[in-house]
């Protein structure tokens, strides 16, 4: 599989090469992996925010700890949950999946819609919240992988002030909330972390066959 030889190839980079940027082609790629990812209903209830701007990245940076990664990645990919407008959104996907639909079966679409309102209106608030985050991590994992196979380096990281970041880029006021980031470029010739041994539980100790 070259799949394995990709994960293998992968690490979270640590040092970016400041001076190397993704051509807009790989940006291309990057974006259709991430919307192609795997979300519960099919939803896809989170927005993804891709900094270029040095200026914006450098208000970011102080609010992730000061971490390099943010400023010297090529482009900076912030992954955000909605906190809000949850019956918009499937009624928006609801619509979509009308378009691509045969005209008779728009009322098994309505009906599926209409369950998936019920399923999500009697989450209590923070189930909702968590529910909502686990969908920006599986779209976080595609643009990982993706990512490797173009020969991009990316570091997925949570240390960072979300409220700050919310803040920075008006977030709050489209509902939004900033959950996962990710800087992506090229690692730098002299990130020591490229040359540790990858370390992971053996195959025994993971799983279990029953």
């Amino acid at each position: 599989m070259k799949l394995i030889e990709t994960l293998n190839w992968r690490y979270a980079t640590k040092k970016f090469d400041s001076k190397k940027k993704i051509d807009s082609k790989s940006l291309e790629l990057l974006k259709e992996a991430i919307r192609l990812s795997v979300s519960s209903y099919g939803l896809q209830l989170y927005k993804v925010l891709i900094i270029e701007d040095p200026k914006v990245k450098e208000l970011l940076r102080a609010a992730s700890w000061n971490q390099s990664q943010i400023t010297d990645a090529s482009h900076l990919f912030v992954f955000c949950s909605y906190k809000q407008n949850f019956t918009e959104g499937v009624d928006s996907y609801i619509s979509l999946l009308q378009e691509a639909a045969e005209e008779s079966n728009h009322s098994g679409i309505l009906a599926y819609g209409k369950s998936i309102k019920e399923n999500l209106s009697s989450m209590e608030d923070l189930e909702r919240k968590f529910w909502s985050e686990k969908q920006v991590y599986l779209a976080m994992n595609n643009l990982l992988i993706a990512a490797a196979e173009l020969r991009l380096d990316a570091c997925p990281m949570e240390g960072f002030e979300p409220d700050k970041y919310d803040q920075i880029l008006g977030l709050s006021d489209q509902g939004l909330h900033a959950v996962l980031v990710a800087p992506v470029g090229y690692r730098a010739v002299d990130d020591s972390a490229q040359f540790r041994k990858k370390v992971r539980r053996s195959t025994k100790e993971l799983f279990e066959m029953i």
